[in-house]
């Protein structure tokens, strides 16, 4: 697999403001030839869009059972820093494997809830003491995306990839090893070096989650009937939705929609990618060639001396939103989480007009582009929670079911129903302020994102066709769209 170097920002604190990294993160206007569509277009990504929206606020607006309480409690502990020791300031106990310490740290961009930031936080872990036993993954940069890694398959005894026995795990980039609280837990970190060598090597970037209270109150019928309405397009397109094997209903978060709800997801984002127990999955997290062996070892097991979960209900704590455990506190706040709103874009220091805009839109549905991302999949259901989440508009730009992408973008790793080249509809909302693109985030251009949308087996073939064939003020105004919303 070739890892796409990253721009080195050289000499750049990284505690430098989001807003001046986001402003140096604009996608590059590519160089290409003047006139015509495809490839070799003049048109340009107008880039990371830095002027504030406003996002990253809470949805609620009238509020007669005290849940802004619960978002404000929430946020704050999302973005609590972790460590191994339990304590009194609210620490559950990271790792013994683990991706980053804080949920912030792979959603800040451009509000607490979105993407990965411009500065990657996972980048100095080996260096400040959070992951000193380790080394920098090679492709964790300091500008880089915040990823995840997962080899797609097994090796077998030799060091081979074996195909006949598919992986997909998360292979989580650190340790606690040589941290002073981490007692005499040692563990060595993947072999991501022979992973690369071999092709056996994917990365995934994080999902923003603004708006998803309003996904995750979208029920199955609505879904249902919104397919139902686009399946006979004229654009080749025929994508399935991911279901719950528990109970069989549609799932809708994460890159393959393999997650039923905000607590699940969650839940799930504790264990996985902070090495932290909790009341959904219960138990320390081994890496996936550990789980086949013997698990962890007895040194790593239970380091915070409390025993498990880590992360429980807290019933003697005040006020009541601190009596919840971190993953319900987690939820609540992603559950509230406003969407982002659209607003103007300025494309090389110069304000895009409203018409350039509103052309794009027009585009965007008429090549096809909307009948994956469509604007909206329909209203919510009734919410025994806040009204805002009621009956309300799911301006998403995803349909939320999975489609076969084709081998460019296909990673072979299967999750739910979802196989090795099928991914969700990225939702769309937020896009404007997205520095990172794609599911492993190598790239930040909107005009690349799209040109590989087209490969083979790709259910976007002939709306990338379509794309491709538009006049070079077509693209462009298509592209303002987008950065736009």
């Amino acid at each position: 697999m070739n890892v796409p170097k990253s721009t080195q920002l050289l000499g750049m604190p990284v505690g430098l403001s989001l807003v001046v990294l986001c402003s140096l993160a604009q996608s590059p206007a590519p160089t290409t030839s003047a006139g015509g569509g495809g490839p070799s277009s003049g048109a340009t990504d107008p880039g990371v869009q830095i002027a504030s929206r406003g996002t990253g606020g809470s949805i609620i607006t009238t509020d007669p059972g005290g849940y802004q309480a619960f978002f404000l409690d929430g946020q704050k502990r999302f973005q609590a820093v972790e460590s191994v020791s339990h304590s009194p300031t609210g620490n559950n106990g990271l790792g013994p494997r683990f991706n980053s310490n804080s949920c912030v740290s792979c959603h800040a961009q451009p509000a607490v809830g979105g993407s990965g930031p411009a500065v990657n936080p996972q980048f100095p872990f080996t260096n400040n003491g959070v992951a000193p036993g380790d080394r920098t993954p090679f492709f964790i940069t300091a500008n880089g995306p915040t990823r995840e890694a997962r080899f797609p398959f097994f090796f077998d005894q030799f060091g081979g990839v074996n195909t006949s026995a598919p992986n997909g795990g998360v292979e989580d980039l650190f340790t606690v090893t040589g941290r002073p609280d981490a007692g005499t837990c040692r563990l060595q970190q993947p072999d991501f070096f022979q992973a690369q060598q071999a092709n056996n090597l994917i990365f995934r970037i994080p999902t923003p989650i603004f708006g998803a209270g309003l996904i995750e109150n979208l029920d199955d019928s609505t879904l249902l009937s919104n397919q139902a309405a686009l399946e006979n397009n004229s654009f080749g397109i025929d994508g399935s939705f991911n279901h719950n094997g528990n109970d069989g209903t549609i799932t809708r978060f994460g890159w393959k929609a393999q997650n039923k709800s905000l607590h699940i997801f969650t839940g799930e984002a504790y264990n996985v990618e902070m090495g932290i127990s909790n009341m959904l999955f219960p138990q320390d997290r081994p890496s996936p060639e550990e789980e086949q062996a013997r698990g962890l070892p007895a040194s790593c097991l239970n380091l915070t001396g409390t025993g498990y979960p880590e992360d429980a209900s807290n019933p003697t704590s005040t006020p009541n939103a601190a009596v919840l455990d971190d993953v319900s506190a987690f939820a609540n706040f992603m559950r509230f989480l406003a969407p982002p709103p659209p607003g103007p874009v300025v494309l090389n220091g110069q304000p895009v007009s409203a018409q350039s805009i509103a052309n794009g839109k027009q585009i965007f549905s008429s090549i096809g582009c909307a009948t994956c991302h469509v604007q909206s999949p329909g209203t919510t259901q009734v919410s025994n929670m806040v009204p805002a989440l009621s009956k309300a508009p799911v301006n998403a730009f995803s349909d939320l079911e999975i489609h076969h992408m084709g081998a460019g973008l296909a990673d072979n790793v299967s999750q739910g129903g979802a196989g090795g080249d099928q991914f969700r509809t990225a939702p769309l909302w937020g896009l404007g302020q997205r520095i990172f693109l794609l599911h492993d985030g190598h790239t930040t251009n909107l005009m690349q994102a799209i040109q590989e949308h087209g490969s083979q087996g790709s259910e976007a073939n002939q709306v990338e066709n379509n794309f491709d064939n538009l006049q070079t003020s077509q693209q462009q105004d298509l592209l303002n769209f987008l950065r736009s919303l």
